[in-house]
């Protein structure tokens, strides 16, 4: 939504290594949600500007590209020093315009450090392969080289982890990169900007475009950009992936999900509680990772309801800058679609046992609050089972058996991320062979994986063939060559200009 408000500060973009105050003219609201008051504006490009950040970032790549390796390696671990040093400072911008508390932010800058920390080891990454002696004189080996300028489109939940997904990889590996962050938190990618000068960044070689969907599409279109990052939901993951690729471009665009924990009966139900808490209203459930759908395989989920109660009740849900356990939704608009998922369970028969509507929040009245909300009896049929409500409401759904719940998850239109409790070895082992899911925990409610592993479910959850950081991350942002070599010995005894054989 363009508004004409003024407020304290306008965030513009961050362009050839310093901000830039956009001319468009055009502006969006940037809130602090637990105040539930616009305390900022964020810029909206126009095509000028698209351009110009565009143009920038394809200036810088030659000289990025031809940098050493090593030169590059060290720019990478001094801002993984940068970013250590300063991370408090990060997570206090994240928390006053997203609302997550302070550790739930500290938590995501700490797993975007991961791929940090993965990338300053880049020059391994990067090892090509080589074989001697193929055909008689012959050698043939490998080399990856960067694509260019690249566009990473991140969301508004992870401000600063969904950048850090792809930015180290792509500048190690010696692209330049063009960042448009979310409308709804921009602060975050214009912080890595500077601290990624501060460590010694050449100017251009990462850009910070923000805009709307204008923005989107100039990068989606452009080109001079030859490959697009995304993160958030399906419906607009596919509009990116067909849109990119339809523009000759490389994409990756991880879409949304609607994540099961399968609790059999044999599962340690403390454990199960404590982790449906953690998992389903841990950054308010704003995160594509979030368990939303409990699958009680009976007759547990009776004690089961009685202990996420339990725990929900001693929930301090409030300002995030006060010690708070849970904080608000990152609008009032995505607050009240949340709540709107609770009457529909209503009217589907469904049994809201914990309504975060009666939340007593310690905070401004006027902020975005919605507490813990726990629904028993959800219909699969309900819109609650079927589509993805992105905030603190957790379903619970009865089976009979592990093969119900089974094919419960499989029928299924995501496959970002499931999990299983239980103590059977055997039936975990049959689970994470079964179970057609990207991304798999046993015993582990959101099994994110570790840098050098890569992010991505299945299904509607993920457009491309790549997932994000780790092997495939590498992956993405470069381009292989193969090259076959001969050097011909002084005693060769004349020109062959014949096609080489396999002699």
């Amino acid at each position: 939504m363009t508004t004409t408000e003024t407020a304290t500060t306008t965030i513009g973009h961050w362009i050839d290594g310093a901000r830039v105050a956009s001319t468009s003219g055009n502006t969006a609201p940037v809130y602090d949600p637990a105040l539930g008051v616009a305390t900022k504006q964020v810029a909206l490009a126009n095509e000028e500007e698209i351009q110009a950040a565009i143009a920038s970032a394809k200036a810088a790549f030659p000289a990025w590209s031809n940098l050493s390796l090593s030169k590059r390696q060290q720019i990478l671990f001094s801002f993984r020093e940068v970013l250590n040093r300063d991370k408090a400072e990060l997570a206090e911008i994240i928390t006053s315009e997203h609302g997550k508390v302070i550790d739930d932010a500290l938590g995501e800058i700490a797993r975007g450090q991961e791929v940090v920390e993965l990338a300053t080891n880049i020059p391994s990454l990067l090892k090509g392969e080589f074989s001697d002696q193929v055909s008689t004189g012959i050698d043939v080996y490998s080399i990856r080289q960067p694509l260019g300028v690249v566009g990473i489109i991140s969301p508004f939940n992870f401000p600063a982890m969904v950048p850090l997904w792809f930015l180290p990889i792509a500048i190690a590996a010696g692209n330049t990169v063009v960042l448009k962050p979310s409308e709804k938190d921009p602060s975050a990618a214009i912080w890595l900007a500077e601290k990624f000068k501060e460590a010694g960044l050449p100017d251009g070689v990462f850009t910070v475009l923000n805009g709307d969907k204008l923005s989107v599409d100039g990068l989606l279109t452009s080109p001079d950009v030859e490959s697009i990052s995304f993160v958030g939901s399906t419906p607009i993951a596919q509009y990116v992936y067909e849109t990119g690729t339809k523009h000759g471009k490389r994409v990756q665009a991880l879409g949304g999900a609607k994540n099961h924990m399968l609790v059999l009966p044999d599962a340690d139900l403390d454990l199960v509680a404590d982790n449906a808490i953690n998992a389903g209203f841990g950054s308010a459930g704003e995160r594509c990772m979030a368990i939303s759908v409990v699958v009680a395989v009976e007759p547990v989920a009776d004690e089961l309801i009685e202990k996420i109660t339990e725990r929900a009740a001693t929930l301090r849900i409030g300002d995030g800058r006060r010690g708070c356990d849970m904080g608000p939704l990152v609008t009032k608009q995505h607050r009240d679609k949340v709540a709107s998922y609770i009457e529909v369970a209503e009217q589907d028969g469904a049994v809201v046992v914990v309504d975060g509507r009666t939340v007593r929040p310690d905070g401004d009245e006027n902020g975005f609050w919605l507490g813990p909300t726990l629904i028993d009896r959800v219909p699969t049929t309900s819109r609650v089972y079927t589509e993805e409500i992105f905030g603190p409401v957790l379903s619970v759904v009865r089976v009979a058996s592990y093969e119900e719940g089974l094919e419960l998850i499989n029928s299924g239109a995501f496959g970002n991320g499931t999990a299983i409790f239980t103590n059977d070895g055997g039936a975990a082992r049959r689970f994470q062979r079964d179970v057609q899911v990207g991304m798999i925990g046993i015993n582990v409610p959101i099994p994110v994986p570790v840098a050098y592993y890569s992010f991505g479910g299945w299904k509607n959850s993920l457009f491309g063939d790549h997932k994000a950081y780790g092997a495939d991350g590498v992956s993405f942002f470069t381009r292989q060559k193969a090259i076959t070599s001969r050097w011909l010995d002084p005693s060769h005894g004349g020109i062959n200009l014949g096609f080489p054989s396999n002699g």
